[in-house]
């Protein structure tokens, strides 16, 4: 009970995973919402906006937000990364195709979606090990964002009420996008 209750509130209740100092996003892979594994490092180059999501939450319209993100900034080397998570209170109880369906009807979402993934506790993937590692914030609910830079590195992490358009955001995904 106390394992799912701090798992619920964003804590592991295990100690943080270390990782290798030359760990970044690309040392990780993942598997798609189409069921391939793809490594990472194809990513290499841009900058990427991780970011735990679910269909039956309050902030499920974030969706909208963050396809906007893609349309704005995906032609200049900025891509959102969407891993469907159940972690919080059920929020994603849906199959991949199921998600898939409903992120294309309901948002036309072009980014790419992930497998349902764990992001919290001791089934984490470990790239929200790492990004929570990095951050020293775990997702704390559905739609806590994590921003990486071209080379891989972790840069920032915004809450999930802070919304993808927000001016804070935004200007990071700026400064990340004009760093060599």
């Amino acid at each position: 009970m106390l394992t799912g209750l701090l798992s619920a509130i964003g804590c592991s209740g295990r100690p943080a995973t270390t990782f290798p100092e030359e760990t970044n996003a690309h040392t990780f892979t993942a598997v798609t919402n189409g069921g391939e594994e793809q490594k990472l490092a194809s990513s290499q180059g841009k900058v990427l906006l991780f970011v735990n999501t679910a269909s039956r939450c309050g902030l499920t319209g974030q969706y909208s937000g963050l396809q906007k993100l893609q349309d704005r900034f995906g032609d200049q080397g900025f891509s959102v990364m969407a891993f469907p998570s159940n972690d919080f209170m059920g929020q994603e109880p849906g199959t991949d195709a199921e998600i898939a369906e409903f992120c294309s009807a309901n948002y036309d979402v072009t980014f790419p979606l992930y497998a349902k993934t764990p992001v919290t506790g001791s089934n984490a993937h470990p790239l929200f090990d790492w990004l929570s590692s990095k951050s020293g914030q775990a997702p704390s609910w559905n739609f806590t964002k994590y921003l990486v830079g071209k080379d891989g590195n972790f840069i920032a992490r915004f809450g999930p009420r802070t919304g993808p358009e927000s001016s804070d955001v935004v200007a990071a995904i700026e400064t990340a996008l004009a760093a060599p």
